[in-house]
């Protein structure tokens, strides 16, 4: 009998709770093409940068010694552009409320580990309605590295007082998924911004899915144990 009171599910948010990222996208790309930088789409932005916090993003496609001050007021330049263009069509991934609500009454603890800002994620909760969920938040600027770095993973799983080893990631970002491996915890891929294949090389991937419509919190934590990953169909 899997103990569920001693498990928790992290969350990433954008690309996870709600299919956002072409819209981060977008406003990236936007940003970027008012300095002039050529060869970037939304497409490029999604395989090479997603899931990375605003200020790496801009040291890897823009500048890599730009100053924190240039490029907190750059970040929020592109989130301001962002709200403008997602507000009207910001919705919860397919079964992600009925996931949640049976993941809480099996007891298991819930957390987001995001690279979004506090602005976004609080805008992000409230037009999906479901603030007030979760039991830990962390975003980038509660540690010192963001994604592929493990540490937002690690504080959620020590805000939620649950081990590395009895957490569940969901992410749909490379970084994400190799910053859940270097915590040392399982990862439910969600195939938004990247195809089933590109979740292959994984060994903490225990499941590929496209939404959570399938999913079932109890079974989920009877998989950790589980190396191999499968795909929802």
């Amino acid at each position: 009998m899997v103990n569920n009171k001693r498990h928790a599910f992290i969350f990433d948010m954008d690309g996870v709770l709600t299919d956002n990222m072409r819209f981060h996208a977008d406003s990236w790309v936007e940003l970027f093409r008012d300095f002039g930088l050529k060869g970037l789409d939304a497409e490029r932005y999604l395989v090479e940068t997603a899931g990375m916090k605003g200020h790496d993003v801009l040291r890897y496609f823009l500048d890599p010694e730009i100053s924190e001050a240039e490029a907190a007021r750059l970040t929020e330049l592109k989130d301001f552009l962002y709200r403008i263009v997602s507000r009207e069509r910001i919705k919860p991934m397919a079964g992600l409320e009925l996931f949640l609500d049976r993941a809480a009454e099996s007891s298991i603890k819930l957390g987001i580990g995001t690279g979004a800002g506090p602005r976004n994620i609080e805008y992000v909760l409230d037009l999906l309605g479901i603030d007030g969920r979760f039991q830990a938040i962390v975003d980038p600027s509660q540690v010192e590295h963001g994604k592929p770095a493990p540490d937002i993973f690690l504080r959620a799983a020590e805000l939620l007082d649950v081990p590395p080893s009895a957490c569940i990631v969901f992410e749909d970002a490379i970084p994400g998924v190799e910053a859940a491996q270097r915590a040392g915890m399982k990862c439910v891929a969600v195939t938004t911004t990247n195809n089933a294949e590109a979740f292959s090389a994984f060994e903490n991937v225990i499941q590929i899915i496209d939404d959570f419509s399938q999913l079932s919190p109890v079974e989920l934590c009877e998989m950790l144990t589980e190396q191999q990953p499968t795909t929802q169909s």
